[in-house]
This record gives structure tokens, C-alpha cells and sequence, in this order.
């Protein structure tokens, strides 16, 4: 049996089933000219607009450096790959807390010594003395710079006038000083961290408590400085070398964080293979840094074009300027979270293996 409407004629068992069920549902995958395609999705609820980080924390740090410490754009955006860094760790530590592990608190106490580094580094621990360190930035560093130490200034005054290093060869000896001073920095942060831990530790312990786990802590920390110490004095040794006989034809590595984690992993305890296998991923990894160091040069060089158009360019001039910025400064920052990721990696994989034979 059928209904007729103007004409037409419609079957009366789907129409009642029509009636019953309602219209069918929406297909989800649309056309190109469906709502699902052409509506805007929702904006993420993670964080305000215009914030870098998902922790407020760094939020706050990294609007501090911006506006008030003047920092250069390259080590602003060292500094980005920095605070990248560290909440990817907090976020990490976060999750496994939330899985009951790190219940020694070994994770979380290292994670508040980075931030120290970190805070020492860029001039943000609200220290008037502090000396604003940068780690292994070209731009910004100029070898007018101090650079801490007396044996490190002469050293690089003789090195400056021997006349047995050509323009390029200063600029990476120049590159291993500065790399030197920073790792000199963050020794002393990491010992101040570890003398305020030693005597909080020593006015809370007693003889019903010993904390066990708080004394393995600072004795693993006490190891840790003892393996930096041990870094700086074969880099100022490699320094007092090199000053003085000038660069081989034979050097294996140019970056002083390459030659760093070679040096180490020569006295590991990897197989003749796993050694010929991480040679060749520090080769990677070099050509990683200098792609970064170009980036750093390059967005320097569009900092200053940027400052001089504003002054004098027209207002088309100054947006073509400022747009190339923006994309270098993100490019830079990019480079650098994944130098830093790449370091990190590596210097975890030479430190077991080195644990390994102890």
C-alpha cells in the first residue's frame, strides 16, 4: 500500500519506519563543503594564548628573561631550548610519580639541579653577581668577553698572538674556551646546590633515622661532581695543548660537546663495535650543531636588519623583515630543543656505559 503527495508516490513501510526511527545520523566525514571541514575546531584548553609552555613556572621565567634581562635573540633562544628541556623531564617525572615510582625522590632532586644550571646560566636566579653564562653560543660570546680565569686569559692571549692558528682555527679554539668557562659555571652551581643539600641533610638527620635513601643521594651527587672535575681538568690540560702547539691534521671532532663525549667514550666500557657505532651518530650530531650554529648566525644578522629597517625602512619593509625573524627565531629554537635532546641522549648512553664497569 502506498500515500500519495503531489503527485508522487512513496511506499508506506519505509515511511512509517521514517516516522518511528527519525532521520538518519549525520555522516562525520563530509564533503569538502561540509560543517566538520569548513568550521574552525575548538582551541586547545592546555594553555593561554600566546604562553610558550604548558607549566607556568616556565611560563614565568622565560617572560622574565624577555623583558627584563636583555638577552641576544640567539640566547633567548638557547634559552627556549632549555626551559624545552626541562618541562619535557617535569612532565616525564610527573607521570611517573603518578605511577608511584622515583619514590627516593632521585629524579625530582636531579630535574631542581638543572633548573639551578639553568637559572644560573641565563642571569635569572636573581643573583646581582651572577655572571650570565651561555652554553656554547657563538653570536653574543665575542672574544672581547671575559672569560673567569686567569689561566684561561692567558692561555687565550697566547694562543690569540702565536700566529700558528688561522682566522677559522681561533674562532673554534675561541668556541672551546667559552665551552671550558661553562662547564667551569655549572660545576660551581651543582657544588653550591649539593653544600646547601649536605647541611640540610646534617641538621635533620638522627640516630633513629638515618635517610638511607637521602645519603645515597648525595652520594651519587658527590660522584656526579667528581666526574665533572674530572672533565674540566682534561679540558683545561686539552687547552693548555692546544694553546701552545696549535691544531693537528689528525683531530677526530671540532665542537668541544663532541670532543667532550669522545673523550669519554673512549674510556667506557663499549665494545670495539658499540665505540665505532657512536664515532659515527657524534658525527651526525656534529653536523646537527653546526646546522645550528648557522641558524644562530643567520637570525642574529636578521636581528640587526630588522633594528636598522625600523629605523629607516618603509612599514612594508619592516613587516618583510620581521616575518623572516619570526621564522628564523622558530627555526633556532627548533635546532636547539633538538641539539639539547640529542646531547642528553648521548651523554646517557656514555654515562651507563661508563657505571657499567665500575
Amino acid at each position: 500500500m502506498a500515500s500519495r503527495r503531489a503527485g508522487v508516490s512513496v511506499p508506506m513501510a519505509p515511511l512509517l519506519l521514517l516516522l518511528l526511527l527519525g532521520p538518519p545520523p549525520a555522516v562525520s566525514h563530509g564533503g569538502k563543503y561540509s560543517r566538520e571541514k569548513n568550521e574552525p575546531p575548538p582551541p586547545p584548553a592546555s594553555r593561554e594564548p600566546g604562553e610558550e609552555f604548558r607549566m607556568e613556572k616556565l611560563n614565568q621565567l622565560w617572560e622574565k628573561a624577555r623583558r627584563q634581562l636583555h638577552l641576544s635573540p640567539v640566547k633567548l633562544a638557547e634559552l627556549h631550548a632549555d626551559l624545552k628541556m626541562q618541562e619535557r623531564d617535569e612532565l616525564s617525572l610527573k607521570k611517573l610519580k603518578a605511577e608511584g615510582l622515583d619514590q627516593d625522590g632521585e629524579k625530582e632532586a636531579s630535574l631542581v639541579r638543572n633548573l639551578n644550571v639553568i637559572l644560573a646560566r641565563y642571569g635569572l636566579d636573581g643573583r646581582k653577581d651572577a655572571q650570565v653564562v651561555h652554553s656554547n653560543a657563538l653570536a653574543g660570546d665575542t672574544q672581547d668577553d671575559g672569560l673567569g680565569d686567569p689561566r684561561l686569559e692567558k692561555l687565550w692571549h697566547k694562543a690569540k698572538t702565536s700566529g700558528k692558528f688561522s682566522p677559522e682555527e681561533l674562532a673554534k679554539l675561541w668556541r672551546e674556551f667559552l665551552h671550558h668557562r661553562d662547564k667551569v659555571h655549572e660545576y660551581n652551581v651543582l657544588l653550591d646546590t649539593l653544600s646547601r643539600a649536605e647541611e640540610a641533610y646534617n641538621n635533620a638527620i638522627s640516630p633513629v633515622d638515618p635517610s638511607h635513601g637521602k645519603a645515597d643521594d648525595l652520594y651519587d651527587r658527590h660522584r656526579e661532581l667528581k666526574a665533572k672535575l674530572h672533565s674540566i681538568h682534561q679540558g683545561l690540560d686539552r687547552l693548555r695543548k692546544v694553546s701552545h702547539q696549535g691544531y693537528g691534521a689528525a683531530a677526530e671532532f671540532e665542537e668541544p660537546r663532541v670532543i667532550d663525549l669522545w673523550d669519554l667514550a673512549q674510556t667506557a666500557n663499549f665494545t670495539k663495535k658499540e665505540l665505532e657505532s657512536f664515532r659515527e651518530e657524534l658525527k651526525h650530531f656534529e653536523a646537527k650543531i653546526e646546522k645550528h650554529n648557522h641558524y644562530q648566525k643567520q637570525l642574529e644578522i636578521s636581528h640587526e636588519k630588522l633594528k636598522h629597517v625600523e629605523r629607516v625602512g618603509s612599514q612594508e619593509h619592516v613587516s618583510r623583515n620581521r616575518e623572516k625573524y619570526v621564522l628564523l627565531e622558530e627555526k633556532t629554537k627548533e635546532l636547539g630543543y633538538k641539539v639539547r635532546k640529542h646531547l642528553q641522549d648521548l651523554s646517557s648512553r656514555v654515562s651507563r656505559a661508563r657505571h657499567n664497569e665500575l
